[in-house]
């Protein structure tokens, strides 16, 4: 079994920092794609940032430039940053992973249970 624990989150106001990370843990062969996920109230889940395991990066267009995602293999975790929040920031944010487990076949993927951020205006 995997477990993905973010942690990082809470209120933050607008035009603050925000940092959250994100530690797999369990029966861990190896992770490919990690990436952030965000969901606000009565909207669709959608993607942040996502980082493969050689350190490539994509990012949404909405925190381009505000945003950089990271991560340790050596830990399977992975990081994001992100600078000048906007109120339209505030979601809950989910950690994702594309992880080979000891025992069973293929890349599976496994979601954190979620993070708060708020943003204030």
């Amino acid at each position: 079994q995997v477990q993905l624990v973010e942690s990082g989150g809470g209120l933050v106001q607008a035009g603050g920092p925000l940092g959250l990370s994100c530690a797999a843990s369990g029966s861990i062969g190896s992770t490919s794609a990690m990436g952030w996920y965000r969901q606000a109230p009565g909207k669709q889940r959608e993607l942040v940032a996502i980082i493969d395991s050689g350190g490539s990066t994509n990012y949404a267009d909405s925190v381009k430039g505000r945003a950089t995602i990271s991560r340790d293999n050596v830990k399977n975790t992975v990081y994001l940053q992100m600078n000048s929040l906007k109120p339209e920031d505030t979601a809950v944010y989910y950690c994702n992973a594309d992880v080979l487990q000891y025992g069973r076949r293929g890349y599976w993927t496994y979601w954190g249970q979620g993070t708060q951020v708020t943003v204030s205006s």
